[in-house]
């Protein structure tokens, strides 16, 4: 079985540059700014004509509602230009390592940025990939949560094209070798994150089965395909996704992570409108959602991100959390806390 490793710069080019005096045109007051708020899913990356650095990440940080802390996901970032293939990524924890520290010394606030790190090491490697593991953990001076490898697959090759860049190969999450390295996250306590497609979740639940011990982290409502093929199915996709996580659900090493409210997969683009969506509008498409993944996990087992700057070119980030809000608007107190805060804090160890 082939490797997962993504082309660098094939993932460079994957995403346009926002266009900020567009963005202006959508001015909402903060929703709920006495809810603290961590952020779950965020990058920084310097590519081509496409930079995301400290200075524009804090800036979003600083948009007015209380980010506490937040967790860097991998997205092939300054990659070792040098060595071992399969150590090149340990750069990518390198360089998040010196923007948490900027975030630590206090000087530009009291938000703690990219406190957790989920890298990539490419589970296909099997058990070689124990020394990819211990070099991120030695590099990320004691962030170090997780790694993600994305799993998106489709038997349609032309459709997936079209929304991904990922050339994950058919069944992975269940193949022999991938699960050999799989088995070394646990005894390090580090978490496994992926991206699929809806129709993949029986993977999942097989992987979460058989390690039990270690946390599975389902990005992006687990990826309901709205697009190509699924276009105009809402109804079908919704109820066989539905039904996909009510057995995850049952595994208690799984959560759920709601966020990236206008992937491709979901057909929801803005950029081409004169004026940027209202928080209304970038939530309503997701409620059913949300409210279906808390009714099935819990809000212990929730937990909300920007997926910024990949969401930037539609909304600021002031409105992708006012969002993000509404969508919890139904729950308790107590619930927004473990929404916002509360399953971050323990899945990601961000108090330890």
């Amino acid at each position: 079985m082939q490797s997962i490793q993504t082309e660098v710069n094939e993932r460079n080019n994957a995403h346009p540059l926002p266009d900020e005096a567009w963005l202006a045109l959508r001015q909402e007051e903060v929703l709920d700014p006495h809810i603290p708020v961590i952020d779950v899913h965020h990058h920084v990356w310097d590519r081509p004509n496409n930079r995301y650095l400290f200075d524009a990440f804090l800036k979003d940080v600083n948009c007015g509602h209380e980010v506490q802390a937040t967790v860097h996901l991998e997205c092939g970032a300054v990659y070792r230009a040098d060595g071992p293939t399969e150590l090149k990524p340990v750069g990518e924890t390198e360089f998040i390592k010196g923007i948490a520290a900027m975030f630590d010394s206090g000087k530009y606030g009291p938000a703690r940025g990219c406190a957790g790190m989920v890298g990539f090491a490419d589970l296909l490697l099997g058990d070689r990939v124990q020394g990819v593991l211990d070099a991120h953990i030695a590099a990320a001076g004691g962030r170090f949560r997780g790694i993600r490898n994305i799993a998106a697959w489709h038997a349609d090759q032309d459709f997936v094209r079209t929304i991904t860049f990922y050339r994950a190969p058919e069944g992975m999450l269940l193949n022999e070798t991938f699960q050999s390295g799989f088995r070394h996250l646990g005894p390090r306590k580090l978490s496994f994150e992926t991206y699929l497609f809806h129709t993949q979740l029986g993977d999942v639940l097989g992987l979460a089965r058989k390690f039990p011990d270690t946390t599975i982290i389902l990005d992006f409502f687990g990826g309901p395909l709205k697009v190509g093929p699924y276009l105009g199915q809402d109804e079908r996709v919704f109820d066989e996704w539905r039904a996909g996580i009510r057995k995850l659900a049952a595994c208690p090493n799984v959560y759920m992570k709601m966020g990236g409210l206008t992937i491709r997969t979901a057909g929801l683009h803005f950029v081409d409108r004169d004026v940027p969506p209202s928080s209304e509008e970038l939530a309503k498409p997701w409620q059913a959602y949300v409210d279906a993944s808390i009714e099935a996990f819990g809000v212990d087992r929730c937990m909300f991100g920007t997926n910024f700057p990949v969401e930037k070119p539609n909304c600021s980030a002031r409105v992708c959390w006012n969002s993000l809000k509404r969508l919890a608007a139904a729950c308790t107190d107590s619930e927004k806390s473990a929404l916002f805060t509360g399953t971050a804090r323990k899945v990601y160890r961000l108090d330890h």
